[in-house]
């Protein structure tokens, strides 16, 4: 039963970066924004909650502004807890300052911290014990939330992101593509969305899941399904 749960995590962040349709007339603001999901069984029963959110801070005389992303997803059954929290302090262009994620998975527990050197093309790992590593970083290198808002953000101007790395502690490599447009349940309606495949891999591990995402300016992230080997689980927003 832990499988399932382990799984469910990344899938749920990697999946609000994924979005295409045609342009709206102008970019969207992420201010403010907060949106809350049900992470369920394949059987539609709630295993849990997510959340996703975003605030700008406003640039100062001795520093530029800066997006504060949050995501946090908190599920589990007895015996068996997930809890993830997860932040991310990037700049109004996307290029990573900071990455924090603590999460637990039953008894095994992360704390990790990732600092961003956008100059010299590097990503520092520390954990709270003194562990240390760098990893090479391409040009405004994005962890997993400033990648989200980054696509978003393309997406809503007509642009495609290309198959590309983004920073989830390790180095991951995402590859999305379009499938077509197709009404889905939100609450009591039926709205249209646009249906998504991510793909992705890191140095250890491989996942693959479909986004459906709303038809707004802001592309935001309706539906996400997650195939293992329980059956396919879900997060649904909550409106």
């Amino acid at each position: 039963m832990r499988y399932p749960l382990q799984k469910l995590a990344a899938p749920m962040l990697f999946a609000a970066v994924l979005a295409v349709s045609a342009a709206p007339a102008g970019a969207p603001v992420f201010e403010n924004e907060q949106h809350r999901y049900n992470i369920n069984w394949p059987s539609g029963l709630s295993l849990g909650e997510a959340q996703l959110s975003a605030s700008m801070a406003k640039p100062s005389p001795d520093a530029a502004g800066r997006l504060h992303l949050e995501f946090t997803l908190d599920a589990g059954i007895p015996g068996f807890t997930v809890s993830d929290q997860y932040h991310s302090e990037a700049s109004p262009d996307f290029c990573s300052v900071e990455f924090q994620r603590k999460t637990t998975h039953g008894p095994k527990k992360t704390d990790e911290k990732t600092t961003f050197d956008q100059h010299n093309g590097t990503a520092s790992r520390e954990t709270p014990g003194g562990g240390k590593s760098e990893l090479k970083a391409p040009m405004c290198a994005k962890d997993a939330l400033a990648f989200l808002y980054y696509v978003r953000h393309e997406l809503s101007q007509g642009r495609m992101p290309p198959q590309q790395t983004m920073f989830f502690g390790a180095a991951y490599d995402i590859r999305i593509e379009f499938l077509g447009t197709q009404r889905i349940p939100l609450g009591e309606t039926q709205v249209e969305a646009d249906r998504v495949s991510a793909s992705v891999k890191g140095p250890s591990s491989e996942i693959s899941f479909e986004v459906f995402f709303l038809k707004d300016a802001a592309r935001t992230p309706a539906l996400v399904r997650v195939p293992l080997a329980l059956g396919t689980f879900s997060m649904e927003l909550v409106r």
